[in-house]
């Protein structure tokens, strides 16, 4: 199985955010969802783009969109990394057991290292896949790009 691709239905999923609370796909209809993969918390990159999911909330709010930080970590490590970055409105969520489950639906496993690829994938309000870009694992997604693809017009 590849990569998903544009103009495909999402897989539906249910995961545990750092707070041990389920999220389910398909609870999301209705709004755009961003799947932002990492492959491993606590590390400079990673951080990083999760802090900028954090930081651009209100903008993902603006754009009735709801971003979530996925990779194969536990919750109790995914709590313990969001509140030392100071996370508080992004769901980090665990794709730990069955171990990358979610990644391996979407065609973005990295069975070599055991991890998530880096990628970003994003649904509309029907749960159709809209955008999808995997990025260098040392490669930290540009943020605008999100922003545009998710429908922002700059003045």
């Amino acid at each position: 199985m590849g990569t998903v691709r544009v103009k495909e239905k999402a897989h539906d999923f249910k995961l545990e955010d750092q707070n041990g609370k389920e999220i389910h796909l398909s609870d999301l209809k209705g709004r755009k969802v961003l799947l932002s993969f990492h492959p491993l918390a606590w590390t400079r990159v990673c951080a990083e783009q999760m802090k900028s999911l954090e930081d651009n909330h209100g903008r993902f709010e603006d754009l009735n969109t709801v971003a979530l930080g996925i990779s194969v970590d536990t919750v109790p490590s995914k709590r313990a990394w969001a509140e030392s970055l100071g996370i508080r409105n992004t769901s980090l969520l665990s794709d730990f057991w069955p171990h990358g489950k979610v990644a391996k639906l979407y065609g973005i496993f990295d069975k070599k290292e055991g991890v998530s690829e880096r990628a970003n994938i994003i649904l509309d309000e029907d749960q159709q896949v809209i955008f999808v870009k995997v990025y260098p694992g040392a490669q930290l997604p540009d943020i605008e790009e999100i922003i545009t693809a998710l429908g922002e017009r700059k003045i």
